[in-house]
């Protein structure tokens, strides 16, 4: 694995879930791997859990870390043969290969823009580290995919259910805000690569990219939906064919105590406590959303423990 810039970057997933279970049991037990190695991890926006659990992970593995935070430094130009006469001061190109120059893994946060489907699928930040840093790249979230989450969804579902062939249901919730698809879609691609019953409910007009939910059933009854399930993760998403917009805010979409059943639930927070979730959930047993929380450390590991295994 030369990046982890999606779940497709793996391998293989089932030995990588395996791997952060392990470390999490014995989470020093690599600890001289990343000796005299640094990870740079670079923020375009906000972060809680994957800026501390990242570091977290790495220090782990006895790596050094460096934060950037983007605002804090130069407005970036990504255009080729742009002249850069505005009010962009360095570009990507030079941007990409200093930072290589003081980190041995680089990892990098950039949400979709939410304005243009086609400019966020070309994943403009994230392929241009890529394409430029000449050392390994560790997706934090970026426009389309949050695979260090979904790698930590399939970790944390694998060590609370025991159930065989578990009934998943990923469920939409109501929000304020116009919000990205990247966990959701991360979550349906780690659910595709388990052995799961896996089903998509959430109003008309917020199916997610059909090539993402291909051959996964989507049932527009929540509660048809809910039949049954053994897992219910919820999660908002502003629409996909009315990209980026908020259209639906109805507060019966809301979780509660008595949709969820005899379900697990979990959420990636944050969340917003009576909008998407009441707090009869939230507080309950029923809720794993602080031992997912504490997986993230455990996933991220299990990626940075990889790449470091394969720099020369």
């Amino acid at each position: 694995m030369k990046h982890y810039s999606n779940l497709d970057s793996l391998e293989n997933f089932d030995a990588t879930v395996d791997l952060a279970l392990q470390l999490k049991k014995d989470p020093f037990a690599f600890e001289e791997l990343g000796k005299r190695k640094t990870i740079a991890l670079v923020f375009f926006n906000n972060s809680l859990r994957t800026r501390l659990s990242t570091e977290k992970a790495a220090r782990n593995l006895g790596m050094d870390v460096m934060v950037l935070n983007v605002s804090d430094s130069w407005n970036l130009e990504f255009g080729d043969g742009t002249v850069m006469n505005l009010d962009t001061a360095e570009h990507i190109k030079e941007a990409t290969q200093v930072i290589a120059q003081y980190a041995d893994i680089i990892a990098v946060r950039a949400f979709a823009g939410l304005k243009d489907k086609a400019a966020d699928a070309t994943e403009k930040v994230m392929n241009a580290f890529i394409k430029y840093a000449g050392v390994p790249i560790v997706n934090m979230e970026s426009a389309l995919s949050h695979p260090l989450q979904g790698l930590t969804d399939a970790v944390t579902i694998k060590e609370t259910v025991t159930k065989k062939r578990p009934k998943v249901v990923l469920s939409w919730a109501p929000h304020p805000r116009a919000l990205p698809h990247a966990v959701a879609n991360s979550f349906v691609k780690s659910m595709k690569l388990c052995d799961v019953d896996f089903v998509i409910t959430n109003p008309v007009g917020y199916d997610l990219d059909p090539e993402i939910t291909n051959g996964i059933t989507i049932n527009h009854n929540q509660q048809e939906a809910l039949k049954d399930a053994d897992v219910v993760y919820v999660k908002n998403w502003s629409s996909f064919d009315d990209y980026g917009q908020v259209t639906n805010t109805d507060s019966h979409w809301m979780m509660t105590k008595k949709k969820l059943g005899h379900a697990i639930f979990m959420h990636c927070l944050p969340v917003r406590r009576n909008v998407v979730v009441e707090d009869a959930v939230l507080d309950s047993d029923q809720s794993v959303v602080i031992q997912q929380a504490g997986n993230r450390i455990y996933a991220a590991q299990a990626v940075l423990k990889t790449l470091l295994e394969n720099i020369k």
